[in-house]
C-alpha cells in the first residue's frame, strides 16, 4: 500500500531539503566502489600484515584476493550484559564465512559503556560523546581496506547510533548489524519502579533496592524495558537493517545462533563481490529514515533519539529536523505499551506479535514506506515474517496477523493514542521533547512555580531536606552538550515521583537528558539552545510560573514580557566538569558539539 499523502509530504519535504548533501554524499560512496576487493591494490607488504594471524585456508584465500571477506566491527564486552552475548558472535560468523566460501575477520572494537552503570557519576558526562568515539573507532577498523561488507555487533544507547555513523562514512561497503537480544523477563518494571520510590523516601535500605535491582537486570542481554537500547534494536528492523524477526530473540539460544550465521550470508551476499550488491549508504535515505521516525514513534520509543536519528541522517547526507518529528508525531498512532509506557517488557511484545505485526499494521496503514532498499533484498513488505528452527534448519515463516494481548500491541484501527509517544515543545523558554506516551493524561498540562537547580545532586539534596512540597516544575539547567557532555538525569525520578504520587502537579525542564526510561513525570527535556550557550532557560528565576503544554506543544514562563526581556542569564562555575573520570579528553568535544535540536554531535552535513 502506498503512503499517505502527508507522509509522503513530510517526505517529499526531507528530500528537497537535503538534495544537495544527499547527493554530494551518494558521489563519494559511488566513487569509493570497487567491483573488485580493494586489497588486492594494496602493497605486498600491507596485504601480508593483513592476513599474518590467520589460519592457513583463510590466509590462502585472502592471498588470493578473489572472496569476499568480512569485516565483524564488535562492541563486545564482558562487564555489560547487552555486550557480553558478542563473545561468542565472531566465531560463529568466522565459520558461516567459511560455509559460504569467504573470510571475516574482527576489524576492530569499539566502546560501549552503559549509562545504567553510570547513571548520577562523572562517568555520565562521557555517555553522548562515546557515540561520536564509537563512529570515530569503527571508522578506524574500517580504515585498513580489506573488507567488502561489514557485520557490527552492537546493541545499546550511543553504540549502534555510532555505528551507524561509522558505517555510513564507508557507504559503499554493504552493511548488516546483528542483535544479541534481550535478556529473559525478571523482576516486573513496576514493582522495580515502586522499590526506587520506597527507596528515595528512605522507607527501604540499600540491601533491598540492590536485590530488587538484581533482579531485575539479572543475565545476559539488553536489559527488557523500551529504552534506548530496544529502541535502537527496534530502529534497525524498521529501517531494513536486520534479518526479518531477529530483533528481540533472547542471546544463548540455538534460533538466535542460527540468525546470526543467516546474517553473515546475507551480508556476503549483498557484498560487491556478489550479485545483489547494496551499500549501506543506500539502504539509508529519506524514506528509510522517515521509517524509523515512525517506528519510533508508534512504539513510544527513546527520546534519545530525537538527537541520534537527528546524527544518523546527518551521516548520510540527509537533514532531519525535529520539526518533522513533530509533524510525523501528529499522525502516528501510539500501538505499543511497554514500559515505561505499560507493565510489560520487550519479551512480553515480541510474544504478542512483535515487530512482524507492527510492519504490517503500520504498512496497512500507509504509514511505512514498503519501497526501500533492506539487507533482506527485498522492500519493507519482506519483513512480515519471523524466523523459527525446524528439523531442516532455519525458516522464516508469515509473521502473525493478530495481536497475542493487545494490552500491549494493537491495529491501527484501534491505537492506545491517536497521536505519536514524542512531542516537540516551542516557547520562550527554548524547543524541547517530552515522551508524551508515558506520561498520564491528567499530566499533559502543568503549570506550576519553578525551582531552579544546576545539579540533580542539589535537587536531590532538596528534597531529602523536605524543601520540595506543593506544585513545582524543577529546572535543572547547565546539563546540555556544551556544559558537560548531556548526561542522562534518571536520579530526578524518584523524588519527583514521590512528589507527583502525593497529589502535587510536578514538571521537570531541563537540557540534559532523560532518555528512554522516562518515566511518568512530565519533562520537557533537551531544551535547546542550553544553558551554557546562553539560552533562554538561563534566565529563570525560582518562583516564576512555568507552562508546560504537551497537548498545544508550548513551553513558556508566565512573566510580563518586559522583565523577561531585561533579565540577565545566569552562570554558572562548570569548571568541576573539566577534569577527572576522562572528562579532561573530551573537553575539545564540548567545544565543538552542536545542538541538541542539530544531533549534537561534532560532526556535520557536508
Amino acid at each position: 500500500m502506498p503512503v499517505t499523502e502527508k507522509i509522503a509530504a513530510i517526505t517529499d519535504k526531507i528530500v528537497k531539503r537535503s538534495s544537495a548533501s544527499r547527493r554530494r554524499y551518494l558521489d563519494r560512496i559511488e566513487k569509493a566502489r570497487e567491483n573488485t576487493p580493494r586489497r588486492a591494490r594494496l602493497g605486498c607488504a600491507n596485504l601480508a600484515h593483513g592476513f599474518a594471524a590467520c589460519g592457513p585456508s583463510d590466509k590462502a584465500m585472502l592471498r588470493e584476493g578473489a572472496a569476499a571477506n568480512l569485516a565483524i566491527v564488535t562492541a563486545y564486552n564482558d562487564m555489560l550484559s547487552a555486550h557480553q552475548p558478542f563473545e561468542r558472535f565472531p566465531e560463529i560468523i568466522r565459520a558461516a564465512a567459511r560455509e559460504a566460501g569467504a573470510t571475516a575477520q574482527v576489524a576492530g572494537g569499539v566502546p560501549a559503556m552503559c549509562d545504567g552503570v553510570t547513571q548520577g557519576e562523572a562517568g555520565m558526562e562521557l555517555s553522548m560523546f562515546s557515540r561520536d568515539v564509537i563512529a570515530l573507532s569503527a571508522a578506524v577498523a574500517l580504515s585498513h581496506q580489506m573488507f567488502d561488507a561489514a557485520v557490527y555487533l552492537g546493541v545499546c544507547d550511543k553504540i549502534v547510533p555510532g555505528l551507524i555513523i561509522g558505517a555510513l562514512s564507508f557507504g559503499h561497503l554493504p552493511a548488516v548489524f546483528i542483535p544479541a537480544g534481550p535478556m529473559t523477563s525478571g523482576l516486573a518494571n513496576d514493582e522495580k519502579s515502586k522499590i526506587r520510590q520506597l527507596h528515595a523516601e528512605g522507607k527501604v535500605g540499600r540491601a533491598a533496592l540492590l536485590e530488587a535491582e538484581a533482579q531485575s537486570y539479572h543475565g545476559p542481554g539488553t536489559c527488557t524495558f523500551y529504552g534506548t537500547a530496544n529502541s535502537n534494536q527496534m530502529l534497525m528492523e524498521i529501517m531494513g537493517l536486520h534479518l526479518p524477526g531477529s530483533t528481540f530473540v533472547n542471546p544463548n539460544t540455538a534460533l538466535r545462533d542460527e540468525i546470526t550465521r543467516a546474517a553473515t550470508k546475507r551480508a556476503l551476499a549483498i557484498a560487491a563481490t556478489g550479485n545483489e550488491y547494496t551499500p549501506i549508504g543506500q539502504v539509508v535515505d529519506e524514506k528509510t529514515v522517515v521509517n524509523g521516525v515512525v517506528g519510533l514513534l508508534a512504539t513510544g520509543g527513546s527520546t534519545n533519539h530525537t538527537i541520534h536519528l537527528i546524527a544518523m541522517a546527518a551521516a548520510a547526507g540527509i537533514h532531519l529536523t525535529w520539526e518533522d518529528m513533530a509533524e510525523l508525531s501528529a499522525i502516528i498512532p501510539l500501538l505499543t505499551r511497554i514500559y515505561p509506557n505499560g507493565k510489560a517488557d520487550v519479551n512480553h511484545f515480541h510474544a504478542a506479535g512483535g515487530m512482524g505485526l507492527l510492519i504490517r499494521e503500520l504498512l496497512g496503514a500507509g504509514l511505512l514506506h514498503q519501497d526501500v532498499k533492506t539487507v533482506w533484498g527485498t522492500g519493507l513488505d519482506g519483513y512480515l515474517v519471523e524466523p523459527q528452527l525446524r528439523e531442516e534448519g532455519l525458516a522464516w515463516n508469515a509473521a502473525v496477523k493478530v495481536s497475542g494481548d493487545r494490552a500491549i500491541l494493537r491495529g491501527c484501527d484501534e491505537p492506545f493514542d491517536r497521536t505519536g509517544g514524542i512531542a516537540v515543545l516551542d516557547g520562550d523558554i527554548g524547543r524541547a521533547v517530552i515522551k508524551s506516551s508515558a506520561v498520564p493524561k491528567d499530566r499533559h498540562v502543568i503549570e506550576a512555580p519553578a525551582r531552579v537547580f544546576h545539579s540533580q545532586e542539589e535537587l536531590q539534596k532538596a528534597f531529602k531536606a523536605g524543601e520540595l512540597a506543593g506544585d513545582v516544575v524543577a529546572v535543572v539547567r547547565f546539563q546540555g552538550p556544551k556544559a558537560n557532555g548531556m548526561p542522562e538525569l534518571h536520579k530526578l525520578m524518584p523524588p519527583l515521583g514521590v512528589l507527583q504520587d502525593r497529589g502535587h502537579r510536578v514538571a521537570l525542564v531541563t537540557d540534559g537528558r532523560m532518555s528512554g526510561a522516562s518515566g511518568k513525570v512530565p519533562a520537557a527535556i533537551h531544551v535547546t539552545p542550553e544553558a551554557a550557550d546562553g539560552g533562554a532557560i538561563a534566565k529563570i528565576c525560582n518562583g516564576d510560573t512555568i507552562r508546560l503544554d504537551a497537548v498545544a506543544g508550548r513551553l513558556e514562563v508566565l512573566v510580563d514580557a518586559a522583565e523577561w526581556a531585561s533579565r540577565s542569564a545566569a552562570t554558572a562555575d562548570l569548571s568541576g566538569n573539566d577534569h577527572g573520570v576522562g572528562r579532561e579528553l573530551f573537553m575539545p568535544f564540548r567545544s565543538q558539539v552542536n545542538r541538541a535540536d542539530e544531533g549534537a554531535t561534532i560532526f556535520r552535513v557536508n
